[in-house]
């Protein structure tokens, strides 16, 4: 385990309260037992793989993209304005890939900000000028003043220019527990379902962040789509689910190209909502908040309305 705080570093305020609980199981179906009221997180949906959690004090981003682009893609959801990574002192990158491992937007949040890489990826992520740089593998963990973040599985390409290259930095791509104040956030990063997946859940999530689709009109290996996305949301069984990974970017033009650009405006906007109608056609008890990129995330209160 690594535990590693910058000294003389502030906290950014009080967490609220919210119902908390510990999962019993009942043969093998976990069933959730309600023990009370604890910190309640304060999310804010940036766009893409981007979540700003606000938990026990410190602001974290999950795989910050603040910039009008990644490479080839552009954005569709405005940018987000410099108020919204105000204030952010860790960061949590899942893997390698540009979209998610973004130099540009780790570089505006300052020299202050602790990033948090797959291991392995310290060094080249140090090599191009990022200093406070620490490294989980899989069921390793690091504290951060009242935080407790775990590195978990994901079923993904961890290289930086992608599964079919070999040259550059390859890592394993991960997933992030996030706890503090009696709550558990689950940034789910980029995956595929996974053995292991009800394990995480074990743990006991209040809030998991799940990819719903990509940028593209065609999902590659590696990804979870809205049916597999409910899979997941079945066997982590979060209190609330936050759709991610949608809405955000494009290939330059590509809307507009006729025959594409119509079925490419769609999986835009659908993804959320067919995620949200497959999770409920299940049955299962998770709340699906779905987030407009750049809008805070409406958790559901005590009685369980928004």
């Amino acid at each position: 385990m690594v535990g590693r705080t910058r000294p003389g570093r502030t906290r950014n305020g009080t967490p609220g309260p919210r119902r908390g609980g510990t999962r019993k199981r009942s043969g093998s179906v976990a069933a959730w037992v309600d023990t009370g009221r604890v910190g309640d997180p304060v999310l804010h949906y940036l766009g893409h793989s981007t979540v700003r959690v606000e938990l026990a004090g410190s602001t974290v981003l999950t795989d910050p993209l603040l910039t009008r682009g990644a490479g080839p893609l552009r954005r569709v959801a405005a940018a987000p304005p410099a108020s919204a990574w105000a204030g952010v002192d860790l960061v949590l990158v899942s893997h390698l890939h540009g979209d998610h491992l973004h130099l540009a937007s780790l570089r505006l949040l300052g020299e202050g900000v602790r990033v948090v890489v797959p291991r392995g990826a310290g060094g080249w992520l140090r090599s191009r000028g990022l200093r406070w740089v620490d490294e989980l593998a899989p069921g390793e963990s690091l504290t951060h003043d009242d935080l407790r973040v775990t590195a978990v599985p994901a079923r993904h390409s961890g290289h930086r220019w992608g599964p079919r290259l070999t040259a550059g930095p390859d890592t394993r791509a991960v997933g992030h527990l996030v706890e503090g104040a009696g709550s558990t956030v689950y940034a789910l990063g980029d995956t595929d379902l996974f053995a292991g997946m009800s394990d995480v859940g074990d743990r006991g999530v209040d809030v998991a962040l799940v990819p719903v689709w990509g940028w593209g009109p065609t999902l590659g290996p590696g990804h979870l789509d809205p049916r597999r996305a409910a899979e997941a949301v079945a066997r982590v069984r979060p209190r609330v689910a936050v759709p991610v990974h949608w809405g955000t970017l494009a290939v330059a033009g590509a809307t507009a190209v006729p025959g594409l650009g119509r079925r490419y405006r769609r999986l835009l906007v659908e993804p959320p909502r067919r995620f949200a109608a497959a999770v409920a056609a299940r049955g299962l008890p998770t709340t699906v908040a779905v987030t407009e990129p750049g809008d805070p995330v409406v958790l559901p209160t005590a009685a369980g309305t928004p």
